[in-house]
């Protein structure tokens, strides 16, 4: 299937249209799109060929392992599956998908060496807000704790849950927007907002230590020191200080 084609897709399950990144039929709610993507993670259409983000080919295979583990978010069964080189346990009930700790630390590399010598093939786009609805902490599928949520890289609107040692869960389309983040220099711009942050907390210690050692007005002429030595000579000797 080309990848002209794939823009005009029609349900499996009842033949209706869709769009190329949608998630569910309209009308029957059969599952549509899935994280298919090797290079952007993006969501593709069951049909569809290359991704509609990046145009990278698709790149997915289903895990034949039997075992099951219960989604954080809606407790349903999560299964593995792998995308390029990468693992991922995947919910089939609300699409979200969780990433072994040494995985996701190798695919933010990764993404992030690469968008060093390659062209970034995205146009900007708008970081979406952190929803405001209140927060739920979801327990890890490996150790039962609750998580950490975050905002990964504190600017890229992807709320994720972080256990750490463990791995991290993301909701539908977080992954793709975590590596759209990252290769689009999100990092970077990261890293120089912490250097602003440090040499910010630098200057005002400075203010702070130059406040500290200027002489009190109300103290006249004398430094502390001065005026406290003063003080003393003029107690032992019975001399008047100044």
């Amino acid at each position: 299937m080309s990848r002209g084609s794939a823009q005009m897709l029609r349900c499996p399950g009842c033949g209706a249209p869709a769009p190329p990144d949608a998630v569910r039929c309209d009308y029957c709610r059969s599952r549509l799109a899935t994280v298919s993507c090797a290079s952007c993670f993006g969501l593709l259409f069951e049909g569809a060929a290359f991704c509609h983000h990046c145009g990278a080919p698709r790149a997915r295979i289903e895990g034949r392992s039997e075992q099951r583990t219960r989604c954080p978010a809606c407790r349903g069964d999560m299964r593995w599956i792998t995308v390029g080189p990468t693992d991922l346990l995947e919910c089939g009930t609300c699409d979200g998908t969780w990433v072994e700790a040494a995985a996701f630390e190798r695919l933010c590399a990764d993404r992030e060496q690469q968008a060093a010598v390659l062209p970034v093939p995205f146009a900007p786009h708008n970081v979406v807000g952190v929803e405001s609805e209140r927060i739920r902490y979801r327990p890890c599928p490996r150790c039962g704790r609750l998580m950490n949520r975050i905002n990964f890289g504190r600017m890229s609107g992807a709320i994720v849950d972080v256990c750490r040692g463990h791995g991290t869960f993301l909701d539908r389309g977080e992954l793709h927007r975590v590596v759209r983040f990252i290769q689009e220099g999100g990092l970077d711009r990261v890293r120089e907002a912490q250097r602003q942050e440090l040499m910010e907390g630098r200057r005002q210690a400075q203010q702070v230590e130059r406040a500290a050692s200027r002489p009190d007005p109300a103290a006249g002429p004398y430094t502390w020191n001065e005026r406290w030595l003063s003080d003393l000579l003029a107690a032992l000797f019975g001399t008047e200080s100044s």
